[in-house]
């Protein structure tokens, strides 16, 4: 990594050293311009580069990687400079790590969810997807359903075979029950996930972990569910 003793060395021959970047070279390498880049570095985003003189200063190259990360945390994850700041100065290296984990685990499970059932197949089989998009349950493109999508209406299906319909009050709006207590339960794992494994291990190790986990965390929460659904229907008892 260059330093400033290297920007003074070098500039003290008239020329950048060891890879250091002038203004217009940072802006093409980070596909930031430079009016951005000076606003980052008003806001305090960015270290003071080396000025050689009034007009003139080098950029290390680490500043390409860092001004990346703060456009990605500002344009996808919507983060305010403050904010942003603050993540960056506690600690940039795990603030990288953890923009690639889940830049990486948002990429898997994209690529999981691209391959879509055509509405009119899954309506030759189903009776209840309008309700369910209305609801946001379901969330179809135009072409078509993801396997999550197809899971979840067979799930449902599967409940109203075994007698869950609505002549004893079984409707498709109980979903939004699961969802609920889900986005609140999903909310707080991702934090907790993220904060342990970004920076604590190299990325493809993290994502097999969290593929690893799938399965049992799937069967913790079935067995966690049938001890709670016992523990209450006890407490209503008594």
């Amino acid at each position: 990594m260059s330093t400033a003793s290297d920007a003074r060395d070098a500039a003290a021959d008239g020329a950048p050293g060891n890879g250091l970047l002038r203004m217009r070279e940072l802006a093409a390498q980070s596909g930031v311009s430079a009016g951005t880049i000076k606003h980052y570095l008003r806001e305090g985003l960015l270290p003071e580069p080396v000025r050689t003189s009034r007009n003139m200063a080098y950029y290390p190259p680490d500043f390409v990687e860092r001004i990346r990360v703060i456009k990605q945390l500002q344009e996808e994850r919507f983060m305010p400079l403050k904010a942003i700041k603050q993540v960056m100065d506690e600690d940039p290296e795990r603030t990288r790590a953890l923009v690639e984990l889940e830049d990486r685990v948002i990429e898997r499970a994209a690529a999981g969810e691209a391959k879509r059932v055509s509405a009119a197949e899954l309506r030759r089989r189903y009776e209840i997807l309008d309700r369910l998009e209305e609801l946001e349950v379901l969330t179809p493109t135009k072409s078509g359903y993801s396997p999550s999508d197809v899971q979840i209406v067979e799930a449902i299906a599967r409940f109203r075979a075994g007698g869950y319909d609505e002549r004893i009050g079984f409707t498709v709006y109980d979903t939004l029950r699961y969802r609920r207590a889900l986005e609140e339960l999903v909310k707080e794992e991702v934090e907790v996930l993220m904060g342990r494994l970004a920076g604590e291990m190299d990325t493809d190790r993290a994502l097999r972990l969290i593929d690893d986990g799938r399965e049992p965390l799937n069967d913790l929460i079935a067995a966690l569910h049938s001890k709670l659904l016992v523990a209450e229907l006890k407490r209503r008892r008594s």
